[in-house]
């Protein structure tokens, strides 16, 4: 059973058993209908949660206008001290935080601080980003004229998120947007209402600490008739949306469509290639790390692996005996390394992925299913499972947010990349080799076409420090490090003229 009591880590975080799903910074209301928390750890009801409506989206909006005409004239710096606050709240309150991820999401307690230390990392990123927001200086063709450029912020930013990842990706955006000097409205998944709340509530004390306005930070919590308002909403200047290709499209199109800006982050169908010079105990811990952990509910989880005929029936060995040895139930109890799906809408979506799966061809090794019990009374515990299948499968082209992994043979390196590259997704990728020249390859133009590509690590597991996104129907989308905080600002080309003449580019003449 679970090694917390989740009674204390709701009353640290201040949540109750009635919340709001509304919020123009620390002022909580809703006007919505009653939806419920389960956990899919034990089936248990955390707490009520009232939704936003769309008067209640009109309110908010409105606030986050008004704040941001106040907040961007704030100097960069003083909003990095604003997250570097709200990061020493996070360090204060990780352990209920995270307590709270893994047992509103499902996850495993590791993964759920891990999760928060991710939010402290990203708050530190951004602290040191306040004062490196730089522009570009060039020279102009012009005597006398100075070039230059410089961004500004675009004004609200709207984070649209998933369930899997309940607080870092939303923070992820939210520490880029509030450093680069806009307001943020955070539509969480309506799955995980209670993990948003917290955060909500913490990063507002921050701006009320410091008595800037409300209306900074901002939360609605609803379903996808709420989401949709957001994407039509021409107030928005940015929407940042996670979740799936199909969603995805219909965002980047509907936002597009009114001249907005959108980051997308939408499906994975991660393969590793495991090449004759890996060394296949690495590759072993990669590819079970990356198939079962989170339940298979990351986006970068590894769903393909491709591997060498030389060494397939080796792996084949040793993935079937690590998979006898994975340990599943409550991931509140640090032995476990697997934890439930999010819902059994989940578990029917798994299981037929299975059956779609066998229909097609594909040979079990490693047999799925529900487990049952006391322990999984929840009926969101399943089984990791093994197939070995041909890249072509219906099955193999789709995500599957489960822990299903695919089993795929190959004979020459141009022949699993280009498996690999073989599906509509283009997330992460990851090659195990020993061999220099597989490596170079694989990174290089004619390799992984995804917008990740490791070597000798799994295909989940990034860093705050860089880019994060994927090409193809994974949406272009750029979050987190690196310079992924241009998304959040318009780009400005200034030029000044010193002189008492005014002389025309490409030597144009204008006299009068």
């Amino acid at each position: 059973m679970a090694k917390i009591n989740i009674s204390n880590t709701l009353a640290l975080l201040g949540i109750e058993q009635h919340n709001f799903g509304t919020s123009i910074g620390n002022h909580f209301f809703a006007s919505g209908e009653n939806i419920s928390s389960i956990s899919p750890v034990d089936g248990h009801k955390i707490a009520t949660v009232q939704l936003s409506n769309s008067e209640d989206y009109n309110t908010v909006i409105q606030s986050a206008q008004q704040a941001f005409l106040e907040y961007r004239n704030l100097p960069a710096p003083q909003r990095g001290e604003m997250l570097r606050q709200f990061s020493h709240k996070l360090r204060t309150k990780k352990q209920a935080l995270g307590e709270l991820v893994s047992y509103e999401m499902g996850k495993s307690l590791q993964e759920g601080l891990g999760e928060v230390q991710e939010m402290i990392d990203i708050c530190e990123f951004a602290l040191g980003l306040s004062r490196q927001l730089y522009g570009s200086t060039m020279h102009s063709e012009r005597p006398e004229h100075r070039m230059y450029e410089q961004y500004h912020p675009l004004g609200v930013v709207a984070i649209i998120s998933a369930f899997n990842f309940p607080v870092s990706v939303w923070s992820w955006n939210a520490a880029l947007a509030l450093v680069c000097g806009n307001s943020i409205i955070w539509k969480p998944s309506e799955k995980v209402p209670l993990c948003a709340i917290a955060c909500q509530k913490l990063l507002q004390e921050v701006f009320q600490e410091n008595n800037l306005p409300l209306g900074i930070s901002n939360l609605v919590i609803g379903k996808a008739d709420l989401g949709k308002i957001i994407t039509e909403d021409h107030r928005i200047a940015l929407v940042s949306f996670t979740g799936s290709s199909q969603v995805g499209r219909e965002v980047g199109i509907t936002v597009a469509s009114r001249f907005g800006k959108s980051i997308l982050e939408l499906g994975g169908n991660n393969a590793i290639i495991i090449s004759k010079h890996a060394n296949l105990s690495l590759a072993t811990i990669a590819a079970v790390f990356g198939a079962v952990g989170t339940a298979g509910q990351r986006c970068t989880t590894t769903r393909r692996l491709i591997i060498h005929e030389e060494v397939y029936d080796e792996m084949k060995q040793r993935l079937t005996k690590a998979y006898q040895q994975i340990k599943i139930g409550n991931p509140l109890d640090e032995h476990n390394q697997m934890g439930p799906l999010i819902d059994r809408t989940a578990v029917v979506n798994y299981l037929e992925s299975i059956e779609n799966c066998k229909a097609e061809g594909g040979k079990f090794i490693v047999e799925g299913g529900v487990l049952s019990g006391e322990e999984y009374a929840s009926g969101c515990y399943v089984k990791p499972c093994i197939a070995e299948v041909e890249n072509h499968f219906p099955t193999v082209q789709k995500e599957t947010f489960a822990p299903i992994l695919y089993l795929i043979k190959y004979k020459t390196l141009e022949e699993a990349i280009a498996l690999q590259n073989d599906v509509k997704q283009g997330l992460s990728s990851a090659i195990m080799t020993e061999n220099l020249q597989e490596a170079e390859q694989f990174l290089s133009s004619r390799g992984s076409d995804c917008g990740i590509a490791n070597v000798n690590i799994g295909t989940s597991g990034a860093e705050i420090g860089g880019a994060f996104g994927g090409e193809k129907e994974t949406g272009g989308g750029r979050e987190s490090g690196s310079d992924a905080w241009k998304y959040y600002m318009r780009r400005q080309t200034n030029t000044i003229n010193f002189g008492n003449k005014l002389p025309l580019a490409q030597g144009i003449k204008f006299d009068i």
